[in-house]
């Protein structure tokens, strides 16, 4: 099953989407705003986002899809409650970043760019969170963990999922 076919929109997302359409729409150069401020309002930009968006601007949906395909800040998934970024730079890498990925992915039963069915986590990758002396170092939302090691995942883990009981 893909992203696009569990999409569910409210009607209070909607009007606030076209809203922003109508008031920016006469803007030149409106679409990159409308796409963030889309993006704020869903948490990501599935295609019948996109879809709202072109047909609100009288453009191509592959126009609106290519400047979302090619700017990093925009996300084709959901994104979790908690969003997990592993860092895969240098440093951390050296330091056993991949294998602290692979048991990520192991405890939650997904990939990298994915979300679990709850909406609790996503995991995605990133080249530096400067802080490569804590090497090798994922951050949750806005928290760094640092010297990581496999069999530390699963109490991380947990204590967000207990958050949640």
């Amino acid at each position: 099953m893909n992203a696009s076919s569990k999409f569910k929109g409210t009607e209070e997302q909607l009007n606030k989407l076209k809203a922003v359409i109508e008031e920016s729409k006469k803007i030149p150069g409106c679409l990159m705003h409308i796409l963030q401020e889309a993006q704020g309002i869903y948490g990501y930009l599935p295609i019948e986002v996109q879809t709202v968006i072109a047909e609100g601007l009288n453009i191509s949906l592959s126009e609106v899809y290519g400047v979302v395909t090619f700017y990093s800040q925009f996300s084709l998934q959901p994104k979790g409650k908690y969003r997990i970024s592993i860092c895969l730079g240098t440093a951390c890498y050296v330091k056993g970043s991949d294998k602290i990925l692979e048991e990520l992915e192991k405890q939650l039963g997904i990939k990298c760019g994915g979300c679990t069915e709850d909406g609790l986590f996503s995991i995605d990758s990133c080249r530096c969170v400067g802080a490569c002396g804590l090497a090798p170092v994922m951050m949750i939302n806005d928290e760094v963990y640092g010297k990581l090691t496999p069999d530390m995942v699963k109490g991380i883990l947990d204590k967000y999922r207990e958050a949640q009981a």
